[in-house]
């Protein structure tokens, strides 16, 4: 199927349509010495595309054949112009023939006198690797008479700007958030920690995308076994693209039958750089705003970056609420329906009668009534998502007043179950992690049906067996339930409630192992 010495498809096997694995795995070739060879190797490669330009050129005052090459809207062609053009064509005394017949190495010789930018990177010696520097937005030199060329990281795609987070919304704090452009995520972090112990390692995940992933964490702090872990997880990987950090992390989880998330994700640079700090590693995917974390606890889909930004007192009790509000996101309807349906005597006397004359004319038990508002606010919360911005959240609560309403006329509903159903719906907004508040929505309905199935006493083994599970669960070898389960004294000073900032003075042990010590209080003389 493949031309010999060439690694390019075959024509019988593009038109055929049909392309094996053979097709797919290219032999990595070298470069050749003649110019006119590896531009045509280049282009067959490339399937002629359009977007490829060769400029062919002359160096200076010399007879000497070179050309540039490089994708049409992954550079910049002004930078192009400017630094290596111009560097390259004028005709000066530093390209004349006996400047350079004097050098050994004239490519040396363009990088060390010649070009004007920082940019000029490693070497190119095979196609793999011009392939790989061309599609990552670089421009590569050859020149004719020689077996290498070297690339010029000179990217200008276009790329969103720095703006607020829009999943994890903040009253007081930074209101910067990561884009698609990796390099910027890392510089956004450095800002935060200037530190030269904060390393950074990058690999390319993806036979086709061929994707940057780094991984960043702070030596000296993060548990050098998680580090090699993840790395050996990361370099297991073999799939042909990475076009989202979801790929990563499905890839890379301890657990996958499970529907609590652990791995954790971020747009903030402050949450990120604040896990970091903790002994945490992160994992940024180039092309995506979010970036994972691990180990991932379950206090982490909990906690909000904006506990840390108000007083301790304030920050435990928003966290106190929010620990109720998944309270009551996860057992609301599935306690009403158990109250109504099996444990009567529990209700007052006054309150029962009221529920009574709701509940006349509905041909619907408790169960079945709850399913359907559940249900129905689901759908409404999705077609609110997938529809447009600008009328999206006006449908959705237009749609959600408008058949509450219309269900309860017509009988179907009762007024109580609107009402359980609505608090339910409102107090999952609390959770700040998105994945959590996903997980919180699916386990909803299985509490629901024991409830119905076997009242009280069925939601209280649903939920011993949902707390055995998460105390099963690991995240890179680190317990999901820390600090509560392994129960840790110094974490109890950042789970449940928030101790003041000065009274935190070691970092989660069973995080990082080393240097523990985060600060030290000096008393006042």
């Amino acid at each position: 199927m493949k031309k010999s010495q060439m690694g390019i498809l075959s024509k019988e096997s593009i038109e055929g349509g049909v392309l094996m694995d053979s097709d797919l795995k290219q032999t990595n070739e070298p470069l050749v010495a003649d110019l006119q060879e590896n531009i045509h190797k280049m282009k067959q490669r490339m399937g002629n595309s359009t977007d490829v330009i060769v400029r062919e050129i002359k160096l200076g005052m010399m007879d000497v054949k070179a050309c540039l090459i490089f994708i049409d809207g992954l550079i910049d062609s002004n930078a192009v112009n400017d630094f290596v053009l111009e560097s390259l064509m004028i005709k000066n005394d530093y390209l004349s023939s006996e400047k350079l017949k004097s050098e050994g190495n004239v490519l040396q010789y363009l990088k060390d006198y010649i070009l004007t930018t920082t940019a000029v990177k490693h070497d190119v010696d095979d196609f793999n690797g011009m392939f790989h520097s061309l599609l990552s937005g670089s421009v590569i030199l050859l020149m004719d008479g020689h077996l290498s060329g070297f690339s010029i990281s000179l990217s200008g795609w276009k790329e969103r700007a720095i703006t607020e987070p829009t999943s994890e919304t903040v009253i007081r704090g930074p209101k910067e958030g990561f884009t698609e452009n990796l390099r910027a995520n890392t510089a956004m972090i450095r800002r935060k920690i200037k530190s030269p112990d904060l390393w950074l390692e990058t690999i390319q995940i993806g036979s086709l995308t061929q994707t940057d992933v780094a991984i960043l964490y702070i030596y000296g702090i993060a548990n050098e076994k998680v580090v090699k872990e993840v790395l050996t997880r990361l370099k297991r990987i073999d799939i042909d693209g990475i076009l989202e950090s979801n790929y990563i992390e499905e890839l890379i989880q301890d657990e996958a039958k499970t529907p609590f998330p652990t791995v954790f994700n971020s747009e903030r640079p402050d949450v990120i750089a604040a896990s970091l700090l903790e002994g945490k590693v992160a994992i940024l995917v180039d092309g995506t705003p979010y970036v994972l974390v691990v180990p991932a606890l379950f206090a982490s889909f909990i906690h909000s970056a904006e506990d840390y930004y108000h007083r301790a007192d304030i920050g435990s009790l928003i966290r106190l609420l929010r620990y109720l509000g998944i309270f009551i996101a996860l057992f609301a309807p599935s306690i009403y329906v158990a109250v109504t349906t099996f444990h009567i005597e529990m209700i007052p006397r006054t309150l029962l009668g009221s529920l009574t004359a709701q509940r006349e004319g509905v041909p619907f038990p408790a169960f079945i009534e709850a399913m359907i508002m559940e249900i129905t606010f689901e759908i409404l919360r999705e077609a609110g998502i997938r529809m447009p911005r600008n009328i999206g959240q006006a449908m959705s609560i237009v749609g959600s007043i408008v058949l509450g309403t219309a269900a309860v006329e017509a009988g179907l509903i009762s007024p109580a179950m609107v009402i359980v159903v609505s608090i339910t719906a409102v107090a999952n907004f609390v959770i700040p992690s998105n994945d959590m508040a996903i997980s919180i929505r699916l386990m909803r309905f299985p509490f629901i049906f024991l409830g119905a199935s076997f009242g009280l006493y069925g939601i209280s083994l649903g939920f011993i067996t949902m707390v055995l599970h998460l105390s099963s669960l690991r995240s890179f070898g680190v317990p999901y339930l820390s600090p509560f389960a392994p129960f840790d004294f110094q974490g109890q000073k950042d789970g449940l409630l928030r101790a003041p900032i000065r009274s935190m003075i070691f970092r989660p042990k069973l995080i990082a192992r080393h240097n523990l010590m985060r600060q030290r209080v000096r008393r006042p003389k």
